[in-house]
């Protein structure tokens, strides 16, 4: 889930992140599965694999897990290839929504997403419909730490990035989507604990949610897309308060 808060976002995914720690990995390991097959085993001279590696330290994936997948992703040349799709559409109250894919079977995917789109309040739509609503980018929610907005900005800007907001103990730094490892790199030779580290959608403005009602039908869709092994992430320009989240997640 990616709305106006990736720093709110994390916080509920962390409180769950034990109910949900095996899907992730499942998800994270698939994406180094598909790196390592595409480009092979070492992540030195296979840049898509050195990210999808990484995301996978940020959440914390055990090492064994990382190599095994690595190991699979190159070791069976016969597996399932895998294919990276991104479906697009709106939720309740006119939300944008990126719905990003990693995937065996098209053909089973695309009439999945659908299917959750039509049935939680939503509309599918056609490539191109609300991928200009966002920008592809670096996003790194960190531990605050105690450091200020002013030194927390500081560091980051020394870092390579773009900018950053600071909510309570957690901020989240932005920088462009190909500086991702010398960015990541630079933050934590500063000492800066990793909530998350990724690359993804990010919007250009966000739309206020008016409604609970509505946000309840949002936060609804995020989630049962999320629950498709086949979902890796699911991007939305959505502005509501951070107690409804809390609150419609629990």
């Amino acid at each position: 889930m990616a709305g106006h808060s990736h720093s709110a976002n994390i916080k509920h995914r962390k409180n769950a992140v034990d109910a949900k720690r095996a899907k992730i990995f499942s998800k994270l390991a698939r994406h180094i599965i598909s790196a390592a097959r595409q480009g092979g085993a070492d992540p030195e001279m296979n840049l898509k694999l050195k990210y999808a590696v990484e995301k996978a330290r940020a959440a914390n994936m055990p090492k064994d897990n990382i190599e095994r997948a690595i190991k699979r992703g190159t070791g069976d040349k016969d597996g399932d290839d895998f294919e990276e799709l991104v479906y697009e559409g709106y939720a309740a109250g006119g939300v944008a929504l990126l719905v990003a894919c990693l995937t065996d079977n098209r053909n089973r995917t695309a009439p999945e997403v659908k299917y959750t789109f039509d049935h939680c309040s939503g509309n599918m739509g056609a490539t191109g419909s609300v991928a200009f609503l966002f920008d592809f980018r670096s996003v790194f929610v960190v531990e605050v730490g105690g450091r200020s907005e002013d030194e927390l900005m500081e560091i980051a800007l020394e870092a390579g990035a773009e900018d950053l907001v600071a909510e309570d103990e957690l901020a989240t730094i932005y920088a462009e989507a190909a500086a991702f490892l010398s960015v990541k790199e630079a933050l934590e030779a500063k000492g800066l604990e990793m909530a998350s580290a990724e690359t993804g959608y990010v919007p250009k403005n966000t739309i206020t949610v008016e409604s609970k009602d509505d946000a309840k039908k949002i936060l609804k869709l995020i989630e049962t897309l999320e629950e498709s092994e086949d979902v890796q992430n699911v991007y939305a320009n959505y502005d509501m308060p951070d107690e409804w989240i809390d609150e419609l997640s629990s």
